[in-house]
């Protein structure tokens, strides 16, 4: 056995630790155990066959629970966007063939209108639009319609808006 494989050895035997540390709890998470243990598996570098060997499963099996769980997790997320998108108080909707670099004055302009404070500098700002719209957005173009929100505390989500 090579130091690769007792590495792998010693991340795979603690799961079970591991998860009520970080205090995974499957009745109030998106993922289920097995998804869980996966992810935080991987996450510490165990390949596929290693978890299946643990698991007593399959790699296939464990290439299926783990493309499960990222797919859960990404609605997750999609989902605390849009829940903080509807509370935020600040909603600026940016349409389509608008020009990335209007963007922030049209953000600072309703937080002032609103009185929030908003902590990024514009070109932080049109790159956390970038990033948040990804293919929404090409060159300086916005070419599929957006809505940034920024909550009271100025933090800033972008959710596509269609």
């Amino acid at each position: 056995m090579s130091d690769a494989d007792g590495d792998e050895e010693a991340v795979t035997a603690n799961v079970d630790e591991l998860l009520d540390r970080v205090g995974f709890d499957p009745t109030e998470s998106a993922l289920t155990r097995r998804q869980a243990e996966v992810l935080a598996l991987r996450q510490r570098g165990a390949s596929q066959s290693a978890i299946a060997e643990l698991l007593g499963t399959s790699r296939a099996n464990v290439s299926s629970v783990e493309a499960s769980a990222r797919t859960n997790v990404e609605k997750a997320r999609e989902t605390v966007a849009f829940a903080e998108a509807l509370k935020a108080p600040v909603q600026v909707e940016v349409e389509t063939e608008t020009d990335l670099y209007d963007v922030p004055q049209r953000v600072y302009d309703a937080c002032d209108e609103a009185g929030v404070k908003v902590s990024h500098t514009a070109p932080d700002l049109m790159k956390i639009v970038s990033d948040e719209a990804g293919d929404a957005i090409s060159g300086r173009k916005v070419s599929e319609a957006l809505l940034v929100g920024v909550s009271n505390d100025g933090s800033v989500r972008v959710r596509r808006s269609e």
